[in-house]
């Protein structure tokens, strides 16, 4: 099956032939070599470059184990380079090898090469490609697929899709599975024998157990704010762990690092800055959540919000929990309140605040929706995504009301 990763695709393009090392990175399994592999080196061939000026390179590949090495990596591209012709350079999991950037450095140096790799963590992202290239490196992060990838992918009703798509998520290689038995087997052997494993053995971590716990936390809490002494007082309690707050903090950043969890700050709409306390941690892929906890149906708000976040994630926004501080006169005494928003976007000089609601049926629940849009005073659009189908419309508000189907379907959608 072959998969559109077209926005990607595109911008993986309009990098050809800069003075810079394009780094795709992304959690593992997503797609990075897919992309790169299959549908760069395509586009490659179809404007009539040969085999042999397309330098290939899978080193997670046992057969390429040797190259892992840096002089012998360096040593096999450079003495495939044999003429004054344009040679491109594709590198798979560049973080396998030690003092990878000193070959980056050394082929940045030759006016005929154009290199493009791949690595699985943000860390050897902005760590070492950052720090040692100094804007001669340009990111394209690639993600799960986003619904519309994945209904293009499948031969489904939208409708239908998107219910397969809230269980099982957008992991590639999903799509090879027809059972749910095997795409839940296939999630669970994602999460710990890939991602958790490869964060242990990459990062030394002793306290496995209490690693896979923080897994499960953040997993069970998408959508509810947390802390680092919240989750290490929790360990303490369920587990009788004696880990610390540093180490927990540590443990955070590995997941994040891993790309396996990102976390959103909240953010003071009316007072513009970022509290320092309590965050939002959303998981990469929706399904990897759920086969975790075994398809609890009652997660569903939280599955939509998760999403949500994600879908503007891949559409290039920055994302953050917005809060909206009011005071109130409750029994004659003025009291100060925080209300929330789901999502405050923001790319360039657009921003966009978002609600997702999963349902809209209820009253008090419409309100407590709507209720801090209407204490922001500011003229930015706003905007609630609900579960039921519903075309865009705009209230007397002035807020954008529209359904999820919508809203993932159509990449414009928020522009109404």
């Amino acid at each position: 099956m072959r998969i559109r990763r077209d926005s990607y695709l595109e911008k993986i393009i309009s990098r050809m032939h800069t003075n810079s090392i394009k780094i795709i990175t992304g959690i593992r399994r997503c797609g990075k070599s897919y992309l790169l592999f299959n549908l760069f080196y395509d586009h490659l061939r179809s404007l009539g470059i040969n085999d042999a000026h397309i330098l290939r390179y899978q080193l997670d590949d046992l057969k390429n184990k040797a190259l892992r090495d840096t002089h012998a990596l360096y040593d096999e591209i450079k003495n495939s380079i044999v003429d004054e012709d344009m040679y491109y350079v594709l590198i798979d999991e560049i973080q396998l090898v030690p003092e990878f950037h000193e070959i980056l450095n050394s082929l940045l140096h030759m006016s005929n090469v154009d290199v493009y790799v791949t690595g699985s963590s943000s860390k050897f992202l902005s760590k070492d490609i950052v720090t040692e290239f100094r804007g001669r490196s340009s990111e394209i992060r690639l993600r799960p697929l986003s619904f519309s990838e994945y209904a293009n992918a499948v031969n489904m009703e939208p409708r239908d899709a998107l219910e397969e798509f809230m269980d099982f998520g957008g992991m590639p290689e999903i799509l090879q599975f027809s059972d749910e038995e095997s795409k839940t087997d296939y999630l669970r052997s994602l999460v710990s024998k890939v991602y958790i494993t490869d964060i242990i053995e990459r990062n030394g971590v002793e306290h496995e157990i209490e690693l896979e716990k923080i897994v499960e936390l953040l997993g069970s809490s998408i959508g509810s704010l947390t802390n680092v002494k919240k989750i290490t007082d929790t360990l303490r309690t369920v587990m009788g762990s004696d880990i610390t707050d540093k180490t927990v903090k540590r443990y955070l950043d590995h997941l994040c690092d891993s790309f396996l969890f990102e976390e959103s700050k909240r953010f003071d709409v009316k007072g513009r800055k970022y509290f320092s306390t309590n965050s939002k941690f959303y998981i990469a892929d929706v399904g990897l959540k759920n086969a975790r906890e075994n398809f609890r149906q009652n997660d569903k708000p939280h599955i939509m919000e998760n999403i949500i976040y994600n879908e503007l994630r891949c559409r290039g926004y920055d994302v953050d929990i917005g809060v909206v501080e009011i005071t109130e006169v409750i029994d004659d005494a003025r009291k100060k309140k925080s209300l929330e928003i789901d999502f405050v976007a923001n790319r360039g000089n657009l921003r966009i605040y978002i609600q997702s609601a999963y349902s809209m049926y209820d009253e008090t629940k419409r309100n407590a929706e709507l209720r801090p849009f209407l204490k922001v005073n500011d003229s930015f659009k706003k905007i609630i995504v609900q579960r039921e189908y519903s075309k865009p419309r705009l209230d007397e508000n002035g807020i954008l009301h529209i359904g999820l189907l919508n809203f993932l379907m159509d990449p414009n959608s928020i522009q109404f």
